[in-house]
């Protein structure tokens, strides 16, 4: 079997329409914090950002080269409790779903950013 070096994931990109209204619904509606944001030419800029203490960012990513927006991004977020994070969002103004329950499997829901990225919530197993 071949091994890696590969330790972690840094960034995950997701493609949005304006990173100015991104930046106001990950940093001012989730609370997410901003962790990079510069300019890689200039017309474009590479923003970061992610859950404060998360390991993996988020990369915002617009531009003509970026394909479209929307759907699923396949990308799961934790919570200690499901209920209590859907109230929050909801408060929030997020359209969130329903809250999923099967037996075995952590509770779950998912939400939209405004491009209409798809994400999910799972409560953490304890």
């Amino acid at each position: 079997m071949q091994t890696t070096s590969i330790t972690d994931v840094h960034t995950i990109g997701i493609n949005v329409s304006d990173q100015e209204e991104a930046i106001k619904f990950y940093v001012g509606t989730l609370g997410f914090d901003k962790r990079l944001d510069a300019p890689i030419s200039p017309t474009m800029r590479w923003i970061e950002v992610a859950p404060p203490g998360a390991t993996t960012s988020i990369a915002l990513i617009a531009g003509e080269d970026a394909p479209s927006v929307g759907g699923e991004t396949g990308i799961r977020f934790t919570v200690p409790d499901a209920d209590a994070e859907h109230a929050t969002l909801a408060e929030r103004g997020i359209h969130v779903s329903n809250i999923l329950r099967w037996e075995g499997v952590p509770p779950m829901f998912s939400f939209n950013d405004p491009d209409g990225n798809r994400f999910d919530i799972i409560e953490a197993s304890q």
